[in-house]
């Protein structure tokens, strides 16, 4: 009878794990964790892109940009997901644009929930790594 609790256990996991993937579907609008901007996610070809929708305040420029002819270009419309590729049901694998810094990140992306989107960005040659949850608008 003890095998029953882990048969169990694992049984409730796989199920669990199947409804995550299940539900993993980034396509939609999704605010980013400080509330200043929501990101549309699509499918451009076989991958998904993303590209800033709204902000909340006046939306600036992109100053840092490393192209200088790209620096008064507004962020608005820029796109900040990259070449997204599916390496699972529920993990992308591509890159990111920092408007903030002008600076590409490697970068994954997996939901939690419906509701939820892991972002984990880390810089060039396995450098520091910071995410963040977004959640979704619509």
């Amino acid at each position: 009878m003890k095998f029953l609790p882990i048969a169990a256990t694992t049984g409730f996991l796989a199920l669990l794990f199947a409804s995550t993937a299940a539900l993993a579907n980034p396509v939609g609008e999704w605010q980013v964790a400080d509330g200043t901007a929501t990101v549309r996610i699509s499918r451009c070809g076989a991958d998904l892109c993303g590209f800033i929708a709204h902000t909340s305040t006046a939306p600036g420029k992109d100053t840092k940009n490393p192209d200088p002819r790209r620096r008064n270009r507004s962020v608005l419309g820029l796109e900040v997901l990259i070449n997204m590729k599916q390496a699972n049901k529920n993990l992308w694998n591509g890159a990111t644009y920092n408007a903030e810094d002008g600076q590409f990140y490697s970068a994954s992306m997996s939901q939690t929930d419906e509701k939820t989107l892991n972002i984990r960005g880390c810089a060039p040659g396995g450098g520091v790594c910071g995410s963040q949850a977004w959640t979704r608008v619509r």
